[in-house]
């Protein structure tokens, strides 16, 4: 292979590394952003000061619904039946629909675990109250929820399956792009070399 072939051929590459690494940085902007912050309110959530706010709603079963219910096979755990679903989103606007219930002889137990808050509703059998109450931990415990992908559904782990993917798309491109510019940057392998070891020797003496 000639001279000239050799560096259009690495000047393709070249081209096609720069392109997939602006637009893996691209997609990744928003998410290094949350995950970044999210990092640093996580590593310090005991000084971040949070104060919950609890709603809570009280009601009574309709009687034809509460002798439904009672009829229901009442031990483990299963989905929520859709007349009882149905009730609640009309009567409180709470939404259970596709949850799972809790079973026993004297109620129906339903947890709404959410991002940045913990939600719940129980059915009483026997009296036929309804309690619901609904912990709100902020907006701070919102982005920390997330950043843990607790509570967050199929979607949002999705996402971050997906910006996983294009952060590593991003280093690898980062790293050929380094290796390419590093003869006329002789300081690039001490600095990639101590982004390898500082973390490394804070594991060995730091966390025990």
């Amino acid at each position: 292979m000639s001279v000239t072939a050799g560096w259009k051929s690495r000047g393709f590459w070249l081209r096609h590394v720069r392109m997939w690494h602006w637009v893996s940085s691209a997609l990744c902007l928003a998410g290094m952003l949350l995950f970044s912050v999210t990092g640093i309110t996580l590593n310090h959530a005991g000084a971040i000061g949070a104060s919950a706010e609890v709603t809570e709603l009280e009601a009574a079963l309709p009687p034809a619904l509460q002798e439904e219910l009672s009829a229901l096979e009442r031990d483990g755990r299963g989905p929520v039946p859709e007349a009882l679903a149905g009730w609640l989103s009309d009567a409180l606007s709470i939404e259970t629909a596709g949850r799972t219930a809790e079973f026993s002889p004297i109620d129906i137990y339903i947890a709404l675990p959410r991002p940045g808050g913990d939600d719940w509703v129980s059915a009483d059998l026997e009296t036929g109250e309804v309690f619901y109450e609904a912990t709100d931990r902020g907006w701070i415990a919102y982005l920390n929820d997330l950043h843990k992908g607790r509570d967050t559904g199929a979607v949002w782990g999705w996402f971050i399956d997906i910006f996983a993917a294009a952060s590593i798309v991003f280093c690898l491109t980062g790293f050929f792009l380094l290796y390419t510019y590093a003869p006329m940057r002789p300081r690039t392998w001490p600095a990639v070399g101590a982004g390898f070891l500082i973390p490394v020797l804070l594991a060995l003496f730091f966390i025990h």
